[in-house]
């Protein structure tokens, strides 16, 4: 993520806010600077901004800090916008009241042993306590890293629930993005479970009204299922999760599945650090990773406890554990990748054969730390376009070329395609060869669309992180800025390494690298102490 700079609108919006202050001179001047300031801050992530006493007085005699009715507000030393405290509050006093709710189903002993009957081992014992508590309380967190068996504990879990209920259970999946809610229906389907509603966005579960802040489902009109289960909850941001469970039916079970150790959400807040770590009697954290090679693993804790030293050496060791520093020209390696993938592409001509070019396409990615410069998004992705020129592939004639990767910027409720949803732009065998972008189906099977039907999308051979949670690949390729920056965390790249399967590669230099390692996400939150109460 960029820098959250001042910004026009926050120096406006604080000048607004000073002419109708109670305050004068350079009292008010204090004032603008304190809303500029959280302001500011919002737009970084934070939910609040932490001001000290002298300051909270001052605040307080403005008028504008009052409960209710006001745009500020004050709690527990920290400046708020009223809509974000209005947030944390109806969410806190949400997720306490859910959690102190048992209703207790009780499942059939031999079937419990049967579930966690393999080899008898601490993941195993987790699995198992998670679901034990998912049976008797009505809302639970399974956190973990990737890997670590979330899916398959809630695939055993909903077997557990049916089992122990007088009637088939309303069960409802949904994720933040449209790509992570198919692969949490894959991952389900593929143990076994098949439901009769598709998973979906959180948006859709509740209801878009367009361009409206409010859902069609909310307390007055609940959401009909008897138990949710939430992927990737660490990118549901503080406004979103409220909404979430102001339209749960009272005495539905909510399940949320999730990373502490990833990246935040986008917007404000820290919901799912915060919920963890004020309600430890309401989550299980699974530790052993089934899926990652060794080295990942062992990369990815390096980089989560900050141990610089030992990060480095694991990308600059000659050991063979599948983490190496590029140290070969970016484009030269990148168009080595990708004219593979390019290869495939002009070889299908049928749409079963397009079908593969997807697992081809994924078996290898860019990430890049930043949108804009040198080492962005933009810039490498040119650079690939380039690069794949130069071996015969023509990229820059046309602007729906085959084999262009797309990425979807925008939702689009009408075609079902989501911000962040991967398609190929590929020609139709069964329309005159007409150029359409390919998206996978959840049934395994591939749709074409016109572009022009698609109002928002990017060429996308490199994606930003942000972009690339709740998707895996074979192989990634970690690009990081020339400079040290603030912005590039551990969080940043604890989440880019555990997209891979089998390799990570990372292009920077050791000032960089390091820093990043050192860094950390902080936000300002208030939800910890209010749930403390």
């Amino acid at each position: 993520m960029e820098a959250i700079q001042q910004r026009l609108l926050d120096t406006q919006f604080a000048k607004f806010l000073g002419t109708h202050s109670q305050l004068s001179g350079e009292e008010n001047q204090i004032f603008k600077d304190l809303v500029c300031k959280l302001s500011v801050t919002v737009a970084a992530g934070d939910s609040c901004l932490p001001v000290k006493p002298e300051e909270e007085e001052l605040l307080q005699r403005s008028g504008l800090c009052e409960e209710g009715g006001q745009p500020l507000c004050i709690f527990d030393g920290h400046l708020y916008l009223q809509r974000l405290f209005q947030y944390e509050r109806r969410l806190a006093e949400n997720i306490r009241k859910m959690a102190a709710e048992a209703t207790e189903l009780v499942s059939d002993a031999s079937l419990v042993e049967s579930l966690f009957a393999t080899r008898q081992e601490e993941q195993l014992d987790l699995q198992r306590l998670a679901a034990e508590q998912a049976l008797r309380k009505n809302f639970l967190i399974i956190a973990g890293g990737p890997g670590t068996g979330k899916t398959t504990t809630v695939v055993k879990i909903l077997t557990l629930l049916n089992s122990g209920s007088e009637k088939p259970l309303r069960v409802a999946l949904a994720a933040p993005t449209g790509k992570a809610a198919v692969r949490l229906q894959e991952s389900i389907a593929g143990h076994g479970q098949h439901l009769s509603t598709r998973a979906s966005t959180i948006h859709r579960l509740l209801g878009v009204r367009r361009n409206s802040p409010y859902f069609r489902h909310n307390a007055e009109n609940p959401i009909p299922y008897d138990v949710l289960v939430v992927d990737e909850a660490s990118m549901v941001d503080l406004a979103l999760m409220s909404k979430l469970f102001d339209a749960l039916r009272p005495g539905s079970r909510l399940i949320l599945l999730g990373d502490k150790n990833q990246l935040a959400s986008v917007e404000s807040g820290t919901v799912l650090a915060d919920m963890m770590q004020a309600l430890p009697g309401n989550t299980v954290e699974l530790q052993k990773s089934y899926r990652f090679d060794v080295g990942i693993k062992g990369f990815a804790e390096s980089i989560n406890t900050g141990d610089q030293k030992k990060a480095w050496q694991m990308l600059t060791s000659s050991q063979p554990h599948h983490i190496s520093l590029l140290q070969e020209d970016l484009a030269i390696y990148a168009g080595a990748q990708y004219s593979r993938y390019m290869a495939a592409v002009s070889e299908a001509t049928t749409q079963d054969e397009y079908k593969n070019l997807f697992s081809i396409f994924y078996s290898f990615t860019i990430l890049c730390a930043l949108r804009r410069g040198k080492a962005g998004v933009a810039g490498i992705n040119k650079v690939v376009e380039e690069s794949l020129t130069g071996k015969g592939y023509d990229c820059k004639s046309l602007e729906w070329y085959p084999g262009r990767p797309v990425m979807v910027t925008k939702n689009e409720y009408a075609l079902d395609l989501y911000n962040g949803d991967i398609g190929i732009c590929l020609p139709d065998p069964d329309s005159s060869g007409n150029m359409k972008i390919w998206f996978e189906c959840p049934d395994g099977t591939s749709r074409g669309i016109l572009p022009g039907r698609i109002s928002s999308c990017e060429t996308v051979y490199a994606l930003t992180i942000h972009k690339s949670q709740g998707a895996e690949f074979t192989e990634v390729l970690v690009v990081l800025p020339e400079n040290e920056s603030t912005l590039i965390t551990r969080e940043l790249l604890y989440t880019a390494v555990t997209r891979a399967k089998k390799s990570v590669i990372v292009k920077s230099a050791r000032a960089v690298f390091q820093r990043a390692v050192k860094e950390r996400i902080s936000r300002f939150s208030g939800l910890g102490k209010m749930l403390g109460e």
